[in-house]
């Protein structure tokens, strides 16, 4: 009796160590199948978000696209305007002329009919003011150069004149208008300018002493 019942507790103990193992096998499949799952659905959220992401980017994409050709098209449009802004600067000051060309054209005219030389001149002269006055308008004056001393920044000399009672290097004649446009002088007066006295004497007592010298 006692054989066959260690026997039958052998094959219990068998049985008792299959379903272990078969537990722990299924254990491991379980184990093994789960995380395949998790991975799966691992790659499928990241998919989505990469498709998220390129969305994003490609609509960003088409705003700083468009951004650029708005700027691109606002660039052109200043540089045209600032073109014709400097193609057509002098518009207004043109149109400022086109009346002193019309009272120009009328005195030329009347010119022909008439022999009144006093009344030709009053015309001119009335032009010519209000030509100065249009140029005075626009920052444009005339530069004072008789009896004022002789300056390199407004005046450039073209001759020198022997003139009594005259302060040297004073412009006691003036042979054309300097122009300044507000700060800047847009063109020099041509002026004669009074001798140097000393200058003057020294030049007239040099040819008396070589005279001398010759003499002697």
């Amino acid at each position: 009796m006692s054989g066959k019942k260690k026997d039958k507790d052998n094959m219990e103990e068998r049985k008792d160590v299959i379903k272990e193992e078969q537990s722990q096998q299924e254990d491991v499949e379980n184990n093994l199948v789960q995380p395949s799952i998790n991975f799966d659905e691992q790659i499928k959220i990241l998919e989505e978000k990469i498709k998220s992401l390129e969305t994003e980017v490609q609509d960003y994409k088409d705003k700083f696209l468009r951004k650029a050709a708005e700027f691109e098209n606002y660039k052109r449009r200043n540089e045209n305007e600032q073109l014709n802004l400097l193609k057509y600067a002098a518009e207004s000051f043109i149109i400022k002329l086109l009346p002193v060309i019309d009272d120009f054209e009328r005195s030329l005219a009347h010119i022909k009919d008439t022999k009144d030389n006093e009344s030709i001149k009053n015309g001119i002269t009335l032009v010519y003011d209000k030509l100065m006055k249009i140029l005075a308008d626009q920052g444009v004056k005339q530069i004072e150069a008789l009896g004022k001393p002789f300056d390199v920044h407004f005046h450039e000399a073209i001759m020198q004149k022997k003139v009594d009672n005259v302060e040297p290097h004073t412009v006691v004649e003036e042979f054309e208008k300097g122009y300044i446009y507000k700060d800047r002088v847009i063109r020099h007066s041509k002026v004669a300018v009074s001798e140097d006295n000393e200058d003057t004497a020294a030049s007239n007592e040099q040819p008396q002493e070589e005279q001398n010298n010759i003499e002697s």
